[in-house]
């Protein structure tokens, strides 16, 4: 039997009324465009678009063939959450405790250097999302900011500050009783970096502190005429550390940093600091014994986002060995290859107090300055949240290693 055909009717306006949702035009082409961004890595897009190829590669690159990089991120993608279900997760709260005292978040704003290059707001941009997101934010000894600037810019944020120890020992110890007088909670002593690691992007595209006008980069500013216009009329780069610098960053390291220091110089740095002293670069159990041995609140687990040593271990793998092993005497804290909210969780849940985020706030800075930074906290604000969720749990204590295999 033939099917009758079916009754059709042009629609009422009553019935097409309740489809017709609009959406406030967005006016402010900074914050339509970061809308869009719904993770770190649509962000990171953006940034590539906005920014010179040669200061997006600094920011974006690694050392050598990248693989110590690439391995840190592969983890993140490949290991297994185990979620536990029928729990309330209704009442959720994501604080936790860094160094002695209460954050938002259980991440904190790494340090990085040159971050005015990168977009002309600059550090004090990401001090001020800090503050407003009660994270903590780690002022580079490389940075294009000064000391005082970052503490004036945010003056209640929880604001550390990162030391490479200098051939000239007096630079680094006025370095320190500056970050004292300003009111910086603690210091980060980076360790991995006796000397410059080979960062081959930016050898081939010639990148210079502060960039040289050639060939290349004029036509390079053609496609991106508000990031040079941005550069060229804003203050000159002021360093945290140094007054000026002409020429590569490998060679600003090289110049500067000690490649002498030793387990026994550790007592020099507390001797100049009475506040909680992290050690930042640590890859094997061995050092983390031996630098907890030595005084130390806390270590970071790091191959410098791969910006070093090619093939180091990856922190992640490294991180449950580390808290077995001095986990009850000091702080463990993780960064490298995070790149979402669910990549902070994992960290979490196999030991870490809190993890590091670096090129994930860099690339909000290079998408929309500090609108962009903001987002980028948003975004792993929300992933964090939700992963916490569907795993079943409703603190950060409430994270244990059963809810995360590694391959």
């Amino acid at each position: 039997m033939e099917k009758p055909p079916e009754k059709r009717q042009l629609p009422r306006w009553s019935e097409l009324k309740p489809l017709l949702r609009t959406k406030p035009v967005e006016l402010n082409p900074t914050k339509r465009r970061l809308d869009k961004a719904l993770t770190i890595a649509d962000l990171r897009a953006l940034a590539r678009r906005r920014t010179p190829r040669s200061v997006f590669d600094y920011t974006d690159g690694a050392a050598e063939q990248e693989i110590s990089l690439r391995r840190a991120r592969q983890l993140f993608r490949d290991l297994e959450f185990r979620p536990s279900v029928l729990r309330d997760v209704g009442d959720l709260d994501t604080s936790t405790s860094m160094l002695g005292k209460k954050a938002a978040l259980p991440f904190a704003f790494a340090p990085t250097g040159f971050t005015r290059m990168m977009q002309h707001e600059g550090e004090c941009a990401v001090a001020r999302v800090a503050e407003r997101r009660d994270v903590p934010y780690a002022l580079s000894t490389l940075g294009t900011t000064s000391i005082e600037e970052v503490a004036a810019a945010a003056p209640s944020a929880r604001k550390w500050f990162q030391l490479y120890v200098w051939r000239d020992r007096a630079a680094g110890e006025d370095l320190m009783k500056r970050a004292a007088a300003a009111g910086y909670e603690a210091l980060i002593l980076t360790v991995d970096a006796p000397v410059a690691g080979a960062r081959l992007r930016d050898l081939r595209n010639g990148f210079a502190i502060p960039p040289a006008l050639t060939l290349k980069t004029i036509l390079d500013a053609a496609t991106h005429p508000a990031w040079w216009v941005n550069l060229l009329t804003t203050p000159p780069l002021t360093f945290a550390s140094l007054h000026t610098w002409d020429g590569t960053v490998a060679d600003l390291m090289n110049s500067l940093f000690d490649p002498t220091m030793t387990i026994a110089d550790l007592q020099w740095v507390r001797s100049c600091w009475d506040g909680p002293l992290v050690v930042k670069g640590i890859q094997t159990v061995d050092d983390a014994r031996r630098v907890a041995d030595a005084g130390a609140n806390a270590v970071v687990l790091s191959n410098h986002g791969g910006r070093q040593l090619d093939r180091a271990p990856v922190p992640l793998r490294l991180l449950p060995d580390v808290v077995d092993a001095v986990g009850d005497r000091i702080e463990v804290h993780v960064d490298t290859g995070i790149m979402s909210g669910a990549d902070v969780v994992a960290a979490l849940a196999l030991g870490a107090v809190a993890a590091w985020v670096g090129r994930a706030y860099l690339y909000g800075l290079m998408a929309g300055g500090e609108r962009g930074v903001d987002r980028a906290a948003e975004i792993l604000t929300k992933e964090v949240r939700r992963t916490m969720q569907l795993l079943g749990v409703r603190t950060v204590n409430e994270l244990t290693s059963a809810h995360v295999k590694l391959p």
